[in-house]
């Protein structure tokens, strides 16, 4: 087990290896859509690439995700199988949020033999989920067309 300070190291590090490998600018919270972002997320048993969708205002999310969520055959042919959508998602704070994600299972961010495995899967998804972003933005960003 790790003390908080080494594994605090420990995730910096990860992160730093990351950007190291694959070195480039990612989307994230540049989306010109307040508060709608792009996150990796990893912990001791999973890898996430997501889609945090957190408007305060619950028809303006509702609208967004739902916007997603009228793409979804063509975000999961033509870009990525597997995602999950909860249009209702709790996160650690209580908060409400809409979240769309890929998941990794059984990996471990304390554990360096699956370092590549989570920034390659990190790398591919995160890539893809761009690439349909990039796509679909102008109807995505667009609140006078609701699904």
């Amino acid at each position: 087990m790790y003390s908080k300070e080494e594994a605090q190291k420990l995730k910096r590090e990860f992160w730093v290896a990351f950007a190291d490998k694959y070195p480039r600018k990612w989307l994230l919270y540049d989306t010109k859509i307040k508060d709608f972002s792009f996150k990796f997320y990893v912990d001791n048993k999973k890898a996430q690439v997501l889609i945090d969708i957190e408007q305060r205002n619950e028809e303006t999310r509702k609208i967004y995700f739902e916007k997603i969520e009228s793409l979804r055959t063509i975000l999961e042919t033509d870009y990525i199988k597997d995602l999950v959508f909860d249009k209702n998602f709790t996160i650690e704070s209580g908060k409400t949020i809409s979240r769309i994600w890929v998941e990794q299972l059984n990996v471990s961010v304390s554990n360096r033999n699956y370092w590549d495995i989570i920034f390659d899967f990190f790398e591919e998804n995160m890539d893809k989920l761009e690439r349909f972003f990039y796509e679909y933005q102008d109807y995505i960003r667009d609140m006078e067309i609701n699904t």
